[in-house]
């Protein structure tokens, strides 16, 4: 069963994550927060797996949340929720831990798949939504990233270099572990050993440093 806290501003967008959560038999919502304070407090008093994140509240938005929670011991998974596909804000929360996001007219099949997925410890971003949203960002600081990308990927083994470009494709451990001919348990041992060396949070987080150093 997979526990979800959802935080929206709104209470009709609350109301229908919940009805959705409550139809299925794999899901469950544990608590209801609309803004990103309350997420916070109780992320730490429910222990949720997943948090649905609307971004823009008032008072504390869903990126400071978003950076706070994630920041946390045994954090949960965070997807952010935003009605723009190319909004900069969304890329600052990805870059701050959350594992992907949704935009809110998501149909509700994704909407549960998306939620499976970050439970599970995948990522679900695709190429295609990164590329979008980095082009999104102005280009002020954008040297400054490829140079520190550089600098981080030049820590890996090529075996481990191979695994990140596949990550920042896309690929899931499956899709890398054919692509590369290794066990798709030494493909998950490859990636917990990506984030440790490069200092960072999740697969997200590879894909996105991939993108900023021009190999993905």
């Amino acid at each position: 069963m997979i526990s979800v806290l959802v935080v929206d501003a709104q209470p009709l967008q609350r109301f229908g994550f919940r009805m959705l959560l409550e139809s299925t038999p794999d899901t469950k919502i544990v608590g209801e927060a609309e803004n990103g304070a309350e997420a916070v407090r109780w992320t730490t008093e429910l222990h949720p797996d997943v948090v649905l994140m609307d971004i823009r509240m008032p008072g504390v938005d869903g990126l400071a949340a978003t950076e706070e929670v994630r920041a946390r011991e045994d954090a949960p998974q965070v997807i952010v929720l935003t009605t723009f596909d190319a909004d900069d804000h969304v890329l600052r929360a990805l870059r701050g831990g959350a594992a992907g996001f949704l935009l809110k007219d998501t149909p509700p099949p994704e909407i549960l798949r998306a939620i499976r997925l970050v439970a599970a410890g995948d990522a679900m971003l695709s190429p295609a939504v990164t590329r979008r949203l980095i082009q999104h960002v102005a280009e002020d600081g954008r040297a400054g990233r490829r140079a520190r990308a550089c600098e981080l990927l030049d820590r890996l083994t090529d075996r481990e270099r191979e695994v990140a470009v596949a990550v920042g494709h896309g690929k899931s451990n499956a899709d890398i572990a054919a692509e590369l001919y290794m066990s798709v348990a030494t493909v998950k041992a490859h990636v917990s050993r990506l984030l440790q060396k490069l200092e960072l949070d999740n697969r997200v987080q590879i894909a996105l440093l991939a993108h900023d150093a021009g190999v993905a």
